[in-house]
């Protein structure tokens, strides 16, 4: 019996270490990460370009605007 419940618990470890991920497979998912990280932090400077540049041709009308009426 006792032999048994040895085989046992070793069999668990093996299985238990068997399914976490490989070194191979969290490298991979480091470099996705990264990426996705990237590419979030460049759709936000993007938009910041975009709202500034919306800012500085409301400036221009507005400047525009008051040279005419004057």
């Amino acid at each position: 019996m006792k032999t048994l419940s040895q085989i046992l618990v070793v069999v668990g470890l093996a299985t238990m270490v068997a399914c976490g991920p490989s070194a191979e497979q969290l490298a991979e998912q480091d470099r996705l990460d990264s990426i996705r990280i990237a590419d979030s932090i460049a759709l936000v400077e993007a938009e910041q370009v975009r709202i500034q540049d919306s800012i500085n041709a409301a400036i221009a009308d507005t400047t525009v605007v008051e040279a005419i009426v004057e």
